[in-house]
Parts: structure tokens; C-alpha cells; sequence
């Protein structure tokens, strides 16, 4: 058979050594791959290239449409961005799959039946990373949600849970408070989720869901979650599971996928032969199954279950009562390969079906669809003024802003750091340079135009606004918080 390009990056720290390693065994177990090297990271940095990779690399990811990436170093200061971040939006990597499983009794848990894969928005919510100093007291960071975005992942768990047979799928999200951004999330979660009878479906707050998570793991199969809740407890699931350093990621989009472990480059154990590549060898797993290759998939991963029953372990989960013996990076390697075509004995073997056999590089995603339709009437019905101001009467404050919105506007309300503090507020509430100032059109809808007088009236009082957000009403409904 034909082998499959793949684009390969080595990394920093202990990068080089485990993609080394990982090779070794793919090629031992009879990857049909052709790896195409690039160069990324630390030294790509330091040359000026503030993404951390190469024009020239970019064009391999785009020709082969896989990538097998080992971790990377990002200098420490300004200026440098992530390259996760960027290969993520450059190529549409819109899911993130984290499979967390716990290997009781040869890697030490409190749970056992740990058994959880965590399928995390990759584009969108805060890591966006739009964001701003507005006052010298108050920063913003922008939290984007869109409807194709929640559409996409959301039926990608199910579709995950589907092909996988897997019984259940969860969302995570915090909209009892972020009702709009995370609101919309869990609606298109109940939309989409009608669409499978066939699988159990719930829906937690984040911060009760994270404290079952971490207590009690067995009672989830898939969960689903926005960016920053997965990013987070993708790595406690992980954690509890035994290691972060077992955990593989797969980062899946309609035309790419990138495949890496879940740990940093720990420089600190660079060079040492110390390392343990299992992350990497298990995201090089889910690679091969994507890839069409899961004959070969289940050979690896059954030879590395083999590995750990046997008790062959590298530092980070040698324990005396269940090892038999400490191993490096490459001795953990060579372990796998001499029990490449076993099977493990107590462990449960995996047996993977080929996800993907016509289109290797299109991930298990149904059409997307809008539902309900989109609306169709956006009437601006409004704004919110924000400003810089040093004093800390809201009443005075009033005062001043409340002529600007002229006969068009109203002034209705102010708030400091989303705390309404006029008309009426609290003694208690902490109160910073920065207000906003909500105006509502007295007759709407209103044109653009207004607000831009509204803004002209605004820096004549000397008043220094430092943001606008236009309020709208979507077929009748308002587009914005009352809050």
C-alpha cells in the first residue's frame, strides 16, 4: 500500500527524544507513513518569526494534512504567539480530543474505572486572544462564541460517541452567568442532541460538572465543552487518570489534523534519556487511526498496554509495588517494540474500526445546520459608552453623561466592572476607572449615525470614551445583557 505523508516536527526540551522514540515504534509496527521533517519552536522564535514556524513548514501541513508534532518551547515575554493557537486557526482545527483513561492497577489512580474522552472547542471562546488595555486599571479579554462554531463540535461528540459506541455525551458551560455566550452553546448542545435518540444526554454548570468530574469520573463517557472549561480539565482528567504524561490530543478539522501529547517540553529533562513518550505515542495512535491505518493502531497500542502491565515504566510512574524495572526513553521504546503483535492479559485490548477509510484527512462530521433559522431583522435599538473616568460618585457621573445622549438617547443605567451602580447601586461595590454608560434609543430603531453624534457630544463634555457596543434587537429580541 501507498504510504501516507505525514509532516513531523521534533520540538524542544525533551521533543527530540520522544519523537524518536515514537517513530521507532511506528515504524517497528509497520506504519505505512513517509514523514516530511519541519523545524519549529524555540529557535524559529529566535530567528524572528513570532508564530514560531516557518512559511515553508506551513506549505508541508498544507500538502500532507497531517501533522505529528512533539512539544515545543515559547520564549518567555511579549511578542510571541502560540503555535498551538495558530496551527489550530490557520487549518480549522475546530476539535480537540483528549481520551483520559486510567491503567489500575500499574499507574496509580484513586479511580479505576476512569474511562472519559474530553472533545473540546479549539478556535473560538477566549483563546481568541482579543484583547485590551482600556483604562490604566482594567484589561478586557474578548469571549467569542459563534453558532457554526458550537454547531461543529457539538456534532462532533456526538458523532465521536457514535462511531466509538460510546453510551453518553455531557456539556459543560457556565450560563446561569455567561447567559448569551455559554446560553448559546448549551441550546445548540439540546438542539443537536435531539438528532441522536440514540445516545444519553446531559447538561452540567462547569464548576459542579469539574468537582463530579474529579470525585466521581465513571459517571461520564464524552463530554463537551467550550475552549478554556476543556483546556482546563482535559489535563485534570488526565491528571487523575495516572499522568499527564499518558495523555495523547488529537486536533481535528474538515481538511487537517494535528496529532501531539498533552505535556509541556520540560526542558529540564532534556537530553537525559528520561523522558516517557507514551503521550506522544498515543497521539501518534489516534493519528494512525485517522489516517485509515487502525490494524496498525491496535498493534501499538496493545504492545505499550503490554508494556505497562509488565511493570516496564519510566520514572514518572515507577513504583516500586507494581514496577519491575525503571526505564529510559529509549529502553521504554525498545520495550514496545519487542511486544509489538502481543496483546495484554489484564488490561483490556483496543480494537479500533477504521473511522475514516474513504477521505483520511475528513473527520466523523455530519453537515452542519442552522437550527433555528438565523434571524433576519437587526434593528439598532441602542448602546453602551464606555469610559475612563477618575472619579467615584456615580451620581456625578450621571450628571455629566446623561445631556450627551441629546434627544435621541436615554441614559438608563451605569455600571463599573458589570456592577450596576446607578440609579441605584450598593455602598460596598469597588469602583475603578472604568463605566459603562448605557443608552437607549428613545424612538426605535435608530441609525449608526446618531451614535457617532452621540460620541461627538461626548468628547466635547471632555469625557474620554474609551469603547462602543451597539445594542441590537434580533427579530424583536434583545441582542444584548439587561444587566
Amino acid at each position: 500500500m501507498d504510504r501516507v505523508p505525514i509532516t513531523v516536527a521534533y520540538g524542544d526540551g525533551i521533543g527530540p527524544e520522544i519523537m524518536e522514540a515514537t517513530l521507532r515504534v511506528l515504524d517497528a509496527a509497520g506504519a505505512r507513513i513517509a514523514p516530511e521533517v519541519i523545524e519549529i519552536g524555540e529557535k524559529v522564535y529566535l530567528r524572528g518569526i513570532p508564530e514560531g514556524i516557518e512559511p515553508s513548514a506551513f506549505e508541508s501541513i498544507r500538502r500532507t494534512r497531517v501533522f505529528l508534532k512533539a512539544p515545543i518551547t515559547t520564549p518567555q515575554g511579549g511578542g510571541y504567539k502560540s503555535l498551538n493557537v495558530t496551527t489550530r486557526m490557520a487549518f480549522g482545527l475546530y476539535a480537540n480530543v483528549r481520551p483520559c483513561k486510567s491503567y489500575h492497577p500499574y499507574v496509580k489512580t484513586k479511580h479505576p474505572d476512569l474511562d472519559v474522552v474530553i472533545i473540546r472547542e479549539n478556535q473560538e471562546d477566549l483563546y481568541t486572544g482579543i484583547e485590551h488595555q482600556q483604562t490604566p486599571e482594567v484589561v478586557q479579554s474578548l469571549k467569542l462564541i459563534s453558532r457554526p462554531g458550537c454547531e461543529k463540535i457539538v456534532r462532533y461528540a456526538f458523532e465521536y460517541a457514535r462511531a466509538n459506541n460510546r453510551r453518553k455525551v455531557t456539556c459543560f458551560t457556565k450560563d446561569n452567568i455567561m447567559k448569551m455566550a455559554d446560553g448559546l452553546f448549551h441550546r445548540v448542545f439540546d438542539e443537536i442532541g435531539e438528532q441522536y435518540p440514540d445516545i444519553e444526554k446531559e447538561h452540567w454548570i462547569v464548576d459542579i460538572g469539574a468537582a463530579k468530574l474529579a470525585d466521581t469520573p465513571e459517571h461520564f463517557d464524552v463530554v463537551v465543552m467550550p475552549n478554556l472549561y476543556g483546556d482546563i480539565l482535559s489535563d485534570v482528567a488526565a491528571q487523575i487518570a495516572g499522568s499527564v504524561g499518558l495523555a495523547g490530543s488529537a486536533n481535528i478539522g474538515e481538511q487537517c489534523a494535528m496529532f501531539e501529547a498533552i505535556h509541556g517540553s520540560a526542558p529540564r529533562r532534556a537530553g537525559q534519556n528520561l523522558a516517557n513518550p507514551s503521550g506522544l505515542l498515543m497521539g501518534a495512535v489516534m493519528m494512525l487511526v485517522h489516517i485509515g491505518q487502525p490494524d496498525v493502531a491496535e498493534r501499538v497500542q496493545n504492545a505499550w498496554l503490554r508494556t505497562i502491565e509488565d511493570g516496564i515504566h519510566t520514572y514518572d510512574i515507577y513504583d516500586p509495588a507494581v514496577s519491575t524495572q525503571k526505564v529510559g526513553t529509549r529502553e521504554f521504546a525498545d520495550a514496545v517494540i519487542a511486544r509489538l503483535g502481543e496483546i495484554p492479559t489484564k488490561l483490556k485490548p483496543v480494537k479500533y474500526a477504521a473511522q475514516i477509510a474513504e477521505k483520511p484527512a475528513a473527520p466523523p462530521v455530519a453537515e452542519q445546520t442552522q437550527v433555528p433559522p438565523v434571524p433576519v431583522n437587526q434593528a439598532l435599538v441602542g448602546v453602551d459608552l464606555f469610559l475612563r473616568w477618575d472619579g467615584k460618585s456615580p451620581s456625578e457621573l450621571a450628571e455629566l453623561v446623561a445631556p450627551v445622549g441629546g434627544d435621541v438617547f436615554e441614559l438608563t443605567r451605569i455600571s463599573n466592572r458589570g456592577q450596576r451602580v446607578w440609579p441605584t447601586g450598593y455602598e460596598g461595590t469597588m469602583l475603578v476607572d472604568h463605566w459603562r454608560c448605557r443608552f437607549m434609543a428613545k424612538n426605535k430603531p435608530v441609525v449608526p449615525k446618531t451614535i457617532v453624534e452621540l460620541l461627538a457630544r461626548t468628547e466635547a463634555k471632555g469625557l474620554q470614551f474609551i469603547k462602543v457596543e451597539n445594542l441590537y434587537e434580533f427579530d424583536g429580541k434583545p441582542g444584548y445583557a439587561s444587566i
